[in-house]
């Protein structure tokens, strides 16, 4: 008989939490954040966590929410689509150059990445002139945005255009891998940019003033929600979906860019996506669970149907995994998005110095400076203790190394 490992934690006029946190820490605001969300009365069944919970804004990240008859938006987020795309490739670590730093350099410069607010000066995370393909990529979505910047003409005004194909900052981030075979990946990390947190911030506020009459009964006031058939859900499940499908094709273009940056330093010929991965970590779709059509929200969390391959990155320095799904039902089909910090960037910065940085990302090509310690691998946790704890939702396929990570 198989010996479960998740936690089950009732919570009293609420549905039930099951935790998949066997051995790895849940800080107490992050347990009272769920408690919340698990007393909302359109929860489905229970509330599915993954081993690298912690804090979030509205809800906990890491954690898969099934609603019926009701979205929160502040669950969804604001980085609408967020998530990976991985492809592997033709080479081995003996084709790649003995010093990183030129090919680095060749994806910073294919890809715009981070963000500058200068007066003036133009954003250097986004494009000044949109290249061809991104053009093309724009064209399949551009009918759909003007469907929805006709009711929230606001949303006209954003970065998005200019923001196809670009990485972002934070914790986004771009990484040459080798996995245990020694085998090159192209692995990236990012989301729906500008128009998706545009996106989110308004549904966000739409579903607080809607409920501004009950907001004080509320948990939480981002908990927030949209109910089926009006007039705000079906708007903001077209603007959802949206932002997903936009964050999927950018995803897809970088990729584009960053084998070509690949061929520009690598001298050797090469093929890609031999094996290739593209999945979402921050959303929400229709889904059949124990026979019933529910929403399902992945806050920090990723599809893992079974067979269905998934990417779980580690921290900045750390391993990351391709995984296969095991389907299990009792996670909504679902497993980790990640390590999960353990502190905050606030408190990252506070704690580790560049000297620090240095010494934990010794062998990456990689920024070594004070604007990059927030992602120091030790403000997560321990990668290898989250995937012991969801060996019930997932299996490792490949286990790959970072030798080049650009930051956003």
């Amino acid at each position: 008989m198989q010996v479960t490992t998740w936690q089950l934690l009732e919570v009293r006029d609420g549905k039930p939490i099951k935790l998949w946190t066997e051995g790895v820490p849940v800080e107490s605001e992050a347990r009272q954040q769920l408690i919340n969300t698990a007393k909302m009365p359109f929860i489905f069944k229970h509330l599915a966590v993954m081993p690298d919970v912690h804090l979030g804004k509205g809800s906990t990240i890491g954690s898969v929410i099934p609603t019926v008859g009701a979205i929160i938006p502040a669950a969804v987020g604001v980085d609408i689509g967020c998530g990976m795309i991985a492809a592997r490739t033709t080479l081995t670590a003996a084709d790649l150059p003995d010093n990183l730093h030129a090919l680095r350099s060749a994806i910073e410069k294919a890809v715009p990445h981070g963000r500058t607010l200068s007066r003036g000066r133009r954003d250097e995370g986004a494009w000044h002139s949109v290249p061809k393909q991104a053009d093309q990529a724009w064209a399949a979505l551009d009918q759909r945005f003007k469907a929805i910047t006709a009711k929230y003409p606001k949303l006209a005004s954003t970065n998005n255009r200019h923001h196809l194909g670009t990485l972002g900052s934070g914790n986004h981030f771009i990484e040459v891998c080798l996995d245990e075979a020694d085998r090159v990946w192209l692995m990236l990390h990012s989301g729906s940019r500008g128009v998706g947190n545009a996106i989110g911030n308004l549904f966000i506020q739409l579903a607080q003033a809607d409920m501004r009459q009950h907001l004080a009964n509320l948990p939480d006031r981002d908990l927030a929600y949209f109910k089926e058939g009006s007039r705000h859900f079906a708007d903001y499940v077209e603007a959802v979906g949206w932002a997903q499908d936009f964050a999927r094709q950018n995803r897809a273009l970088m990729m584009q860019a960053v084998i070509g940056a690949a061929r520009q330093v690598i001298r050797k010929p090469f093929e890609v996506a031999l094996e290739a991965v593209n999945c979402h970590h921050n959303y929400v779709q229709k889904e059949q669970h124990f026979g019933e059509d529910v929403w399902v929200t992945r806050k920090g969390a990723v599809s893992a149907k079974k067979g269905e391959l998934g990417i779980i990155p580690g921290s900045m320095g750390a391993k990351s995994f391709i995984v296969r799904g095991l389907g299990n039902e009792q996670s909504f089909c679902s497993c980790s998005h990640g390590a999960g910090r353990t502190m905050s960037r606030t408190k990252a910065k506070n704690t580790f110095t560049v000297d620090d940085q240095i010494r934990a990302t010794a062998h990456v090509e990689c920024r070594k400076d004070a604007s990059v310690i927030d992602e120091i691998p030790m403000a997560y946790k321990d990668i290898d203790k989250v995937m012991q704890a969801q060996r019930e939702l997932v299996e490792v396929v490949h286990t790959l190394r970072q030798v080049v990570c650009v930051k956003g």
